[in-house]
């Protein structure tokens, strides 16, 4: 058992590393680019101080998408309209935060009580379509986020835009006490001094807390407990007292609540406000992410920090004459590699556990008849 769990979470993630970049070599020679010298150019841009931060920043929206994806997976329901519930969530939440100031912590827990609510809530339609419905959440979380695309811009056009003249559209600034600090001094503590805006967001915090909230949640909590059963079996569930229809319904929306903090990070330690060129992709790179951890908060984290650095260092690739596409092409193969890798081991592990199981057994009755 212990030797599956290895695979599975360890052999499985670096197998499919090793094919994705093994393919993406192959890319690479065939318009004539030496994959060594493309890869060498990426871990040298990106290991630096300021890099290695801008890939914390990047890691922290896709690690709480991921989760956001990850604990649908537990039930076996697919949210794939992340990308639209934190984008009209930020939007929500930047209007909100930017009418009133108050004491910074109450500022940014209103902030992310907003964004939670209006996330939870838009999750909420697609929850009960399939408990009343029958509408499978795949079709209808798709739908919802060309939904959210649309109204998101109608709202910030013609309703949440600042009245003031900019070169870029946006709503109005947050006040400073609605800002989340820089962990730039907790830095200073290791004797790292980054350069000047080279911030490390102080939502990675949150994002921690939020990992330590998932584990518990699926992993130590009866409703966790019962999310796994009836996403495994619903009629032994039911059975059991637990409603699979409940159950689907407070799924949803926890994964819509944590979806709304998406894009909390960029807003409060960044923008300030919601600008017209609002960060997008983080709920469908969030899929990928939760594919590459297993669902797992720790593996997450480790798959959220892989993208985030193949996000940052292709910024290198375009000065020296190499397609920066290479990277989109990576984490493309990535999450095709994870699943096949993933089916492979699993196949291989569920055949040895069977052996092992018909071996006890045959050897069962000779040692009741030596006794």
């Amino acid at each position: 058992m212990r030797g599956g769990r290895f695979l599975t979470a360890v052999v499985a993630p670096a197998v499919a590393l090793v094919i994705a970049f093994g393919l993406a070599a192959l890319a690479l020679l065939l318009v004539d680019i030496n994959p060594i010298d493309a890869y060498r150019e990426m871990i040298s841009f990106g290991t630096t101080t300021a890099s290695l931060i801008i890939t914390v920043n990047n890691a922290v929206p896709l690690f709480i998408s991921a989760l956001a994806v990850g604990i649908g997976f537990k039930m076996g329901l697919f949210n794939i309209g992340v990308e639209g519930t934190y984008l009209i969530a930020a939007l929500f939440a930047a209007y909100v935060g930017a009418l009133f100031s108050i004491t910074t912590v109450l500022h940014v827990l209103s902030i992310m009580l907003v964004a939670v609510l209006v996330g939870a809530l838009w999750a909420w339609i697609p929850a009960m379509l399939k408990v009343k419905r029958g509408v499978h959440e795949v079709i209808s979380t798709i739908m919802l986020n060309f939904i959210a695309f649309a109204l998101s811009a109608y709202l910030f056009l013609n309703v949440f835009r600042a009245e003031t003249a900019g070169l870029t559209l946006a709503t109005d600034l947050i006040p400073e006490s609605g800002r989340m600090p820089s962990l730039n001094p907790l830095l200073g503590w290791f004797g790292i001094e980054p350069r000047a805006g080279a911030n490390l967001h102080g939502f990675l915090l949150v994002a921690i807390l939020l990992g330590i909230f998932y584990h518990y949640l699926v992993t130590k909590s009866r409703f966790g407990y019962d999310l796994r059963a009836a996403g495994i079996n619903p009629s032994a569930a039911h059975a059991s007292g637990v409603s699979p229809n409940r159950m689907i319904i407070w799924t949803m929306m926890i994964s819509g609540g944590l979806a709304g903090l998406v894009g909390l990070s960029q807003l409060l330690g960044f923008f300030n406000q919601y600008p017209q060129d609002f960060p997008r992709n983080y709920g469908f790179n969030g899929i990928a992410v939760a594919l590459l951890g297993r669902n797992h908060p720790v593996g997450m984290a480790f798959g959220a920090l892989l993208f985030g650095f193949m996000q940052r260092s292709a910024l290198i690739l375009d000065l020296r004459n190499v397609p920066k596409e290479i990277v989109t092409i990576i984490q493309g193969i990535v999450v095709l590699a994870v699943v096949i890798v993933y089916e492979v081991i699993s196949r291989y592990v569920q055949r040895r556990t069977v052996a092992a199981a018909a071996r006890a057994t045959a050897s069962e009755p000779e040692t009741v008849e030596a006794a």
